[in-house]
């Protein structure tokens, strides 16, 4: 004789499965929240790509510090003009340029945290000098939290 089968909703844990259960309820509190850390993290791995081919493309030209500091400033303007379109649509009010210069002011600390990274980086691993893809990565990574928070508290509220 076969096992009976129950659903996945009978084995799902009591904290869970009650229609308010308190886990169901913070999940709930938060998915629009996560969703929109999702989408800026998209809108932040298009900035990457934008980064990395402006600091590739301007490295022999400007050094790699210029590279860095000029592609930032590009990467930064497609970031703000794609979180406000998709990632952060509906709000913040205001003037573009406005918006785009309270953008990059409340996005200074992570500028700070993302180029510290990078130019830490290219300072000491030589690695990252040959393959300045790897500073740049690290330096998105190390300004995400503090670009999303404040420009969900600060830009786009």
């Amino acid at each position: 004789m076969s096992e009976p089968v129950t659903s996945f909703a009978a084995t799902e844990s009591p904290l869970v499965a009650a229609p308010d259960s308190p886990l169901r309820s913070m999940i709930a509190k938060h998915r629009p929240m996560a969703m929109q850390f999702f989408r800026f993290g998209v809108v932040g791995t298009v900035g990457f790509l934008v980064d990395t081919t402006v600091v590739y493309g301007t490295r022999h030209w400007l050094g790699l510090i210029g590279a860095g500091i000029l592609s930032f400033f590009v990467a930064a303007t497609g970031n703000w003009f794609l979180n406000r379109i998709w990632t952060f649509r509906g709000m913040g009010a205001g003037r573009l340029h406005h918006q785009w210069m309270r953008f990059l002011a409340a996005n200074a600390a992570g500028f700070v945290l993302n180029r510290g990274a990078y130019i830490a980086l290219i300072a000491t691993v030589p690695l990252c000098v040959a393959y300045p893809v790897l500073a740049v990565a690290a330096g998105s990574i190390a300004g995400l939290g503090v670009n999303f928070t404040l420009s969900r508290r600060l830009v786009f509220r």
